[in-house]
């Protein structure tokens, strides 16, 4: 095969920051001629390379992946690389016959250092849209005058070009069809991060379900109503956001109907201590992937499905339990009509939107029933968890909240009396 010759880059001054504006210049146009001419030269190579066949050569199961060790780059930029030698030089059968090139004429002017991996892509993208039924000698003069004009112009000039010149070649386009349904565009990534164990998460969401997304998170989202303590709601719009889209997983896991859940609020394994669990101090592994801190898993234990497993000071399972639900349909219904939402004074929250929470934890042998039982936001659930306040039933059997001392020091008890004046 014969050797691309690959421009001489000339050594820049040693002192760089002396070179005049024109010198500037000339150093980084021929740097990237240099680059263009590596890279089609690097596509002689690996065209090569695949004829002969990677496997028999290297032991490589595909030529990409081969190139993605020797170059320490993720595949899919290998995978890029290979394909576009493949079109731009020609290869080799299995009985030997050569494939003459896609774009010889584009490979020539990349091989120049004229032009760049960019312009090819672009380039080559055009070239396929060529009807297969064009004459040759017509999709080779497109080529050429595409191959020179992206010499001098950019990507939009090169654009404008394409769509002139497959407007000529095809003028009446692709025959046409009867349209069917368009599958809506969404895209949904999420992916653990082990830094830090906070989960990334990414989509693409098409323009009817993006406006209806926009206005349940909207609906969600809006600031919490300045409490009866003087304390606004000081999240940022993105947090209010993040807790919005909490809100959202925890209906639809409380719904009856929902897949794999069946309307328990927290199907998540959670692995964690008896002694860890009582004290809510230490750590619980959360799904086998992650850890939480002990006193989040007695959060998420308040209003559950249970699987009790007990542990040994070494982390052997010595029993697992069976499944059981921690608070009924029967009692959740019930604790809807007491509290008719959120217990915490002040707080406007539906009951759809509340966790049942345990007044004295099951861990410590607090019984699941409704004196021992009360609605609460995520944020009041939260907070009454990590916080000083206690919460009681009272003799008339509805909840109460004592402040901390530092709120109220008689630490007189409070209810939420917007919940009774609804009621």
């Amino acid at each position: 095969m014969p050797e691309t010759e690959v421009p001489a880059l000339s050594e820049p001054p040693l002192e760089l920051w002396r070179a005049g504006k024109l010198e500037l210049a000339h150093g980084v146009t021929r740097a990237l001629a240099v680059a263009r001419a590596a890279s089609a030269a690097l596509g002689t190579y690996v065209a090569e390379i695949e004829s002969r066949g990677v496997n028999d050569l290297y032991g490589y199961g595909s030529t990409k992946s081969w190139l993605a060790d020797i170059a320490r780059i993720p595949s899919g930029d290998a995978e890029k690389i290979v394909n576009r030698a493949l079109l731009l030089n020609p290869t080799r059968g299995l009985d030997g016959t050569e494939i003459p090139a896609f774009a010889p004429a584009i490979a020539a002017a990349a091989a120049e250092g004229a032009i760049g991996e960019q312009q090819v892509d672009q380039i080559v993208a055009i070239l396929k849209k060529i009807p297969v039924e064009v004459p040759s000698e017509k999709r080779e003069g497109a080529e050429k005058l595409l191959a020179d004009l992206a010499r001098e112009a950019g990507p939009r000039e090169i654009t404008k070009a394409g769509h002139n010149l497959l407007a000529h070649l095809d003028p009446d386009g692709n025959e046409p069809q009867d349209p069917d349904p368009v599958e809506p565009r969404r895209e949904l990534t999420l992916r653990r991060r082990h830094k830090d164990g906070f989960w990334a998460l990414t989509g693409l969401l098409d323009d009817e379900l993006g406006a209806r997304m926009s206005a349940v998170i909207g609906a969600y989202a809006k600031p919490r109503p300045v409490d009866e303590f003087g304390q606004a709601d000081l999240r940022t719009v993105g947090q209010r956001q993040g807790d919005a889209l909490a809100d959202l997983v925890d209906l639809a896991t409380a719904c009856p109907d929902q897949p794999g859940t069946s309307g328990y609020r927290t199907m998540v394994h959670v692995t964690v201590g008896f002694d860890e669990l009582k004290s809510g101090v230490g750590k619980a592994c959360l799904d086998f992937v992650g850890e939480m801190t002990a006193r989040e898993a007695r959060l998420a234990a308040c209003d559950c499905l249970l699987l009790p497993a007990v542990l040994s000071a070494a982390g052997e399972p010595l029993d697992v339990g069976r499944l059981k639900r921690l608070i009924t349909p029967g009692q959740r219904r019930a604790l809807n009509i007491r509290d008719s939402g959120c217990a915490f004074p002040g707080c406007h929250r539906a009951p759809k939107n509340c966790h049942g929470h345990h007044l004295r934890h099951w861990a410590d042998g607090g019984p699941t029933d409704l004196r021992n039982l009360c609605l609460l936001c995520p944020f009041h659930h939260r907070l009454v968890h990590h916080g000083d306040w206690e919460v009681r039933i009272a003799a008339d059997g509805l909840p109460e909240f004592i402040p901390p001392q530092y709120l109220d020091p008689l630490r007189k008890p409070r209810r939420n009396i917007l919940r009774r004046a609804i009621a």
